[in-house]
């Protein structure tokens, strides 16, 4: 299975992306997805929300929050304990968590955020970021709205656990 993070700020994109690259590793690879939601504000079984999205890419999925883990137990579980649940996945893409000991993706529109930098294994952007100039040269850029260029990334950089 290969285990890829994908971080960067609210509305920056990082729900769209793990949703075509879902969509587009359907039905010929198993794609599960972890969701972080720090503030307890997911909402389920709603249209067009994450965790419906990321469903209806035919991914499986866990919303991770501080109270409660969606796989719905009553106490939340940490990410070893989740992780687990996902064995046999070709993919799990996990939004948030950048902490994680894992490859991560962050994704940037309109501007960078130097604080993911650090946590970066690569940085996917748009048009809108006109200066590279501050990212490290050890993070390598990816086209955002190139999902195959994405993938291959992926499958060139991220070893099977």
């Amino acid at each position: 299975m290969r285990i890829l993070v994908f971080s960067g700020n609210s509305n920056s994109g990082k729900t769209t992306l793990i949703e075509k690259l879902s969509l587009f590793l359907q039905p010929n690879k198993k794609v599960s997805i972890i969701k972080h939601d720090p503030k307890d504000k997911a909402i389920f079984d709603t249209a067009g929300k994450d965790s419906d999205r990321f469903y209806k890419s035919g991914a499986n999925i866990a919303i991770l929050s501080p109270t409660q883990t969606t796989l719905r137990f009553h106490t939340p579980l940490n990410i070893t304990e989740i992780i687990k649940y996902f064995q046999g996945s070709d993919y799990l893409f996990i939004e948030g968590l950048k902490e994680l000991p894992f490859p991560k993706i962050t994704i940037a529109r309109e501007s960078l955020d130097e604080r993911f930098f650090a946590f970066s294994s690569a940085l996917a952007i748009d048009e809108s970021i006109k200066d590279y100039s501050k990212i490290p040269k050890n993070i390598d850029i990816l086209n955002l709205n190139n999902i195959q260029e994405i993938l291959h990334w992926i499958n060139t950089n991220i070893k099977d656990t």
